[in-house]
């Protein structure tokens, strides 16, 4: 193998895995968002944890955190939980900024 195809492969394992690392911190900050609506809508552990998961499963509906904060806004709305759409979009950008720290750190 020449220096130019190791140099090649290497930075195709690095974007692979940046990749990965980015797909495993959306995943996280969709459960923890998840979590918080469930605690602002006084779910049960049980309850919260199928939430969060419905929460990790809306995320790949699309690119983005625009579904999850539809979806997370429309439940507390229902549940009669008055938090506006730039407090869920806040609470997104704040628990994204947790989910990188606990995943760098695992």
């Amino acid at each position: 193998m020449t220096t130019f195809e190791e140099r090649e492969r290497a930075f195709e394992n690095k974007f692979s895995h940046e990749q990965e690392v980015l797909f495993k911190i959306q995943v996280r900050r969709a459960r923890l968002l998840g979590l918080w609506a469930a605690e602002q809508m006084k779910f049960g552990e049980a309850e919260a944890m199928a939430y969060a998961r419905s929460i990790v499963d809306a995320d790949f509906e699309e690119a983005g955190t625009a579904d999850i904060v539809r979806r997370v806004c429309a439940d507390l709305e229902q549940h009669g939980i008055d938090i506006s759409r730039h407090r869920v979009e806040k609470e997104a950008e704040l628990l994204l900024a947790v989910a990188h720290d606990q995943i760098v750190k695992e």
